[in-house]
Formats: structure tokens, C-alpha cells, sequence
């Protein structure tokens, strides 16, 4: 059965990078997966390199607008009959100095991260709560610990999110619903490969363990906030970043 046997997820942001991995190792773990993603062309090519409409469905969602993601959460329940676990994954980045940032770049960052994160932990936390219990994972960043140059909205939204987690853990421990973060660094994915050289090279020598992370190793540690190995644990932040900026 897989640690996840018979639970149903949502995963937003889900259609392309860490957000596929961790949906390529819940349905590993016997999970059966709903993606929120505004690219609806990579959501087809994920629903079946994932398996097909028995173990995965792909939604539209603009995670900053509530309707949308009710929408995301009903057909989960819709299609699967359940909502277990939660993963608030969707992101963008709009980077810029401060000096050079618009109030829109920064406000559009605020709004998917945050916002999104926000509505996502609040509209699951209350479905949940009602069937006894589940697991919210809200993805963080390095760049929330320790504030990036270039990233006074990424960075702030990252760090939001930390301090959403917690309160709302507090919020919802009663109820058997767990909120726990992650906070990944450098990840090989197609945007951070698609950085300058010199910004790579840059990164790399901040990581003790001399490598960029891979997207499994954010999903390997994801899945274990889901399943039943973290029971105990809530509020927690986990750093997936190979020692970098410890």
C-alpha cells in the first residue's frame, strides 16, 4: 500500500518541477494526487505521465482567488471522496533590487506565495477538520530564513509563510490537523538552471555537501510530513538545503 495507501492529496503548483516530484512520489506511496496548476498544458502531460484519471486529476487554479482554490479542494473530494493531505507548492518569482522593484512585482509575489498558502492551509484545514484529521505541508524557501538580495518580495513571502505554519498549527492541533513547512534551497530544476553561471557558482559554494538538491530529495522529505512518520510533529520547519546558510 505505500505510507500513503488510500489518502488523497492536493498538490498546487503541481504540474511542473518540485510540485511534480512530490506528486510522482505520493502516487509512488499508493496516493492518489489532485494538481492545481495554471498551465493546463502541463497539467494533461502530468496527469498521464502520472497514471492516468484513476490515481490523478489536474484542475485550473489561481491559488489567490478563494473560488478557485474551493474549486481545487471539491474535486478532490469529487473525484476521490477525500481530502488527506495538503500541499501548498505554487509559486512564482518576480526578482528585482528593491531599489528597481514595482509595487506590482512585489504585490504579485505576496499574492501567490502568501496568499495562496494562506487559503490553501485555511479552506483544507476546514475540510479536514470536519473528516478527523490531515496533514497541511506549506513549501518555504531558504530564501525566508535568511533574505535574499534581489528578493525583498520572495524573501518576505518565504518568511510568511514560516510564521503562517505556526500559527496555524496552533490553530488546528485540536482538530488532528498537522501544519508543517519546508524550507528547500538550491534545486536543480529548469528555473534555477536557467540562472548565470556565475550566480550558480556563487550558491554552490554555500552548500557543505558541495551539490545542488535534487527535486525527489524536497518530495522524500514532503512525504514525510504527509504520512503517519511525522504524527507527532507540528509547526516544525524543515531546512532540505544540503547545509547551506546553517
Amino acid at each position: 500500500m505505500g505510507l500513503l495507501g488510500g489518502k488523497t492529496a492536493v498538490i498546487t503548483g503541481g504540474a511542473q518541477g518540485i510540485g511534480l516530484a512530490i506528486a510522482k512520489r505520493f502516487v509512488t506511496e499508493g496516493a492518489r494526487v489532485v494538481l492545481g496548476d495554471l498551465d493546463e498544458d502541463a497539467l494533461d502531460v502530468a496527469v498521464k505521465e502520472l497514471g492516468g484519471a484513476g490515481v490523478t486529476r489536474g484542475l485550473r487554479c489561481d491559488v489567490t482567488e478563494a473560488e478557485e482554490m474551493a474549486a481545487l479542494l471539491a474535486g478532490a473530494l469529487d473525484a476521490f471522496g477525500a481530502l488527506d493531505i495538503m500541499v501548498n507548492n505554487a509559486g512564482i518569482t518576480r526578482d528585482a533590487t528593491m531599489r528597481n522593484m514595482t509595487e506590482e512585482q512585489f504585490d504579485q509575489v505576496i499574492a501567490v506565495h502568501l496568499k495562496g498558502c494562506w487559503l490553501g492551509t485555511k479552506q483544507a484545514s476546514l475540510i479536514m477538520r470536519e473528516r478527523g484529521g490531515g496533514s497541511i505541508v506549506n513549501i518555504s524557501s531558504l530564501s525566508g530564513k535568511v533574505g535574499m538580495i534581489g528578493q525583498t518580495n520572495y524573501s518576505a513571502a518565504k518568511a510568511g509563510i514560516v510564521g503562517l505554519s505556526k500559527a496555524a498549527a496552533k490553530e488546528v492541533a485540536h482538530a488532528g490537523v498537522r501544519v508543517n513547512a519546508v524550507q528547500p534551497g538550491l534545486i536543480r530544476t529548469a528555473m534555477t538552471e536557467a540562472m548565470p553561471q556565475k550566480a550558480w557558482d556563487q550558491k554552490m559554494s554555500e552548500i557543505p555537501m558541495g551539490r545542488a538538491g535534487e527535486p525527489d530529495e524536497v518530495a522524500k522529505v514532503v512525504l514525510f510530513y504527509a504520512s503517519d512518520l511525522s504524527s507527532y510533529m507540528t509547526g516544525t520547519v524543515a531546512e532540505v538545503t544540503g547545509g547551506r546558510l546553517i
